[in-house]
């Protein structure tokens, strides 16, 4: 699970939602569950080609091409924030991270480090290990005329299957137990009674707690028959989290992950999502080091024992940036176009690095 710009659930990022752009007649920022949220209102002008995802919305769009996949829009009339929405209740003997109302974590490794060779380490692989497992058994669930929810609703089950706590749940108000973006949504997309459709994409984006660690992972899978455009997006969004992987090591520069992603990405017709990071995972959910995915200049340096995700977010055009939807957290792409995002943990050792999510 990505982290949010700086300002938004007080994560250190960058935000840039591209203000002023005349793509939308106006917007309405509001603070919302404690975080300050940006809404865009769209204005209807063209809209051959459009397909809006569910009929009884109303929500005009205004586009300079035409669009041949489903559109996610939110539901008329709005619904501001996610207090609507019960989460799914875990079992009391599974231990929870510290926001979830159980006991405090109090983190060993406040330097974003976890110690190698010794339990810590046992405990944070393992966490990854559950992770990729929960990310593969989802994909299973992935069909046509399947609900987001009845994923959500199965994977909820299968962590707490295995005495684990799923860690979106209740992070900052989240109502679900994992993300599931489709289509233009970038990233944090609510599970919802949306069916699948042949040809979406979809992101499924996972993380357990288990044992006192986090395990956090995401894969974007397709629905059905997709068509060329979405493959070719799947396969550079894996691409550039390979490119990503590859310049870790001892002694490197964090920002040589970011350089690495975009020399992938420059020159095509995709473009990076400026809005999200990876970030340092342990104890914690959300910590540092901070992973852009862009070009950038950050001075830290990756040493023995920093774990953290790799988790670029790729847009199938030339307009990187991003709105929200009422609920707060659903992230979609400005002009709609489709977006991937591939996730995985990566542990910096003595000699190299470990994907721990494969």
């Amino acid at each position: 699970m990505t982290s949010a710009s700086r300002g938004v659930w007080g994560i250190r990022k960058r935000l840039r939602l591209g203000l002023g752009s005349s793509f939308f007649d106006a917007f309405l920022v509001a603070s919302l569950l404690s975080r300050q949220v940006i809404f865009r209102m769209l204005r209807p002008s063209l809209q051959t080609g459009l397909r809006i995802s569910r009929l009884k919305t109303r929500l005009p769009v205004s586009l300079s091409r035409n669009i041949g996949h489903a559109v996610i829009l939110p539901d008329e009339p709005f619904i501001f924030g996610v207090s609507h929405i019960t989460p799914r209740s875990v079992p009391q003997h599974i231990s929870r991270p510290h926001y979830a109302g159980g006991s405090p974590t109090v983190p060993e490794d406040v330097d974003g480090k976890v110690r190698l060779g010794g339990d810590a380490e046992r405990r944070l692989r393992a966490a990854a290990t559950l992770a990729r497992d929960v990310r593969e058994f989802a994909g299973t669930l992935v069909k046509p005329l399947v609900t987001t929810d009845e994923i959500d609703a199965a994977v909820h089950e299968y962590i707490i299957s295995r005495s684990a706590y799923p860690s979106p749940l209740r992070y900052s108000g989240f109502p679900k137990s994992c993300c599931t973006s489709v289509n233009n949504v970038l990233a944090h997309g609510i599970p919802t009674d949306r069916p699948l459709e042949r040809g979406d994409m979809v992101c499924i984006d996972v993380t357990v707690f288990l044992d006192g660690y986090h395990g956090d992972t995401a894969q974007t899978f397709l629905v059905g028959d997709v068509d060329e455009p979405g493959k070719e997006l799947a396969k550079i969004t894996n691409e550039a989290l390979e490119a990503g992987i590859a310049a870790c090591g001892p002694g490197r520069h964090f920002s040589e992950i970011g350089k690495a992603i975009e020399g992938l990405i420059s020159g095509t017709r995709f473009s990076i999502s400026p809005h999200f990071t990876g970030h340092g995972i342990g104890t914690e959910f959300h910590r540092k080091p901070w992973i852009y995915h862009e070009g950038n200049d950050e001075p830290e340096i990756m040493r023995p024992g920093h774990c953290f995700t790799i988790e670029p977010c790729i847009v199938d055009s030339q307009t990187p940036t991003c709105w929200i939807f009422p609920d707060g957290w659903t992230a979609s792409t400005e002009d709609c176009a489709r977006s991937a995002q591939a996730e995985h943990m990566v542990l910096i050792t003595e000699n190299g690095h470990e994907v721990l999510t494969r």
